[in-house]
């Protein structure tokens, strides 16, 4: 069942955006004016600036674009919006987007993913609950218009994917939420990258366990 959210309740949305950008920022796991943030309103979306810190967002700056994409209010939309759109228009449980140039997951992408399909393998049992598959898509500029399709094709299949040399792109059913997973994909990165020889994956019994008590998408 799709539940908007009101415009009575944007303002908490704004915050929402505001305090998930600043924590990310805190922790490194977005620098500079990289990353972007979105979420669903009943009558549009909201989504950071251009070129706009993570860590220093404007409440009233976040920019609101209604339902055909036209700029309602703030700052100029992030250049990203198409991308974000999709996503939503795609999974309507999705309510938050957050996309960061996390160290771990951009180095993964220069150094050894797991598979295309895969980008990780599922070596905690938190990894396959709250993030699940991640696909790759290859390198395309920021902005391009064909890695928004790519996306949208499979916004109902997987909570996020992770762009090559760029970083992931996660959503869920808030802004925190979204968050959430991706801080899980970036440690899952960070553990995968740190550790020689890698770890096995968890095996079949145990995804299936993981499947059967917590509903778990893998």
């Amino acid at each position: 069942m799709t539940v908007a959210i009101h415009t009575s309740d944007e303002a908490k949305v704004r915050e929402e955006i505001c305090v998930t950008g600043a924590s990310l920022y805190a922790r490194g796991y977005t620098v500079g004016s990289a990353g972007n943030i979105s979420a669903r309103l009943d009558d549009g979306w909201l989504i950071t600036p251009t070129d706009a810190c993570l860590g220093r967002l404007d409440p009233a700056q976040i920019a609101k674009v209604d339902l055909e994409g036209n700029a309602v209010s703030g700052g100029k939309p992030s250049k990203t919006l198409a991308l974000h759109r999709g996503v939503y228009e795609r999974n309507h449980e999705t309510r938050g987007i957050v996309h960061t140039h996390s160290t771990h997951l951009v180095a993964l992408t220069l150094a050894d993913i797991w598979s295309e399909a895969d980008v990780l393998p599922p070596i905690t049992p938190y990894y396959v609950m709250k993030v699940g598959h991640i696909p790759l898509i290859r390198y395309k500029r920021p902005g391009d218009p064909q890695v928004a399709q790519q996306i949208a094709e499979l916004a109902d299949r997987v909570r996020g994917v992770l762009l090559e040399r760029l970083g992931p792109v996660v959503w869920e059913r808030s802004v925190s939420q979204a968050s959430y997973a991706l801080e899980e994909l970036e440690e899952t990165a960070r553990l995968w990258l740190m550790t020689n020889p890698r770890p096995a994956p968890l095996d079949d019994n145990a995804l299936e366990e993981l499947r059967t008590v917590f509903g778990a998408r893998w």
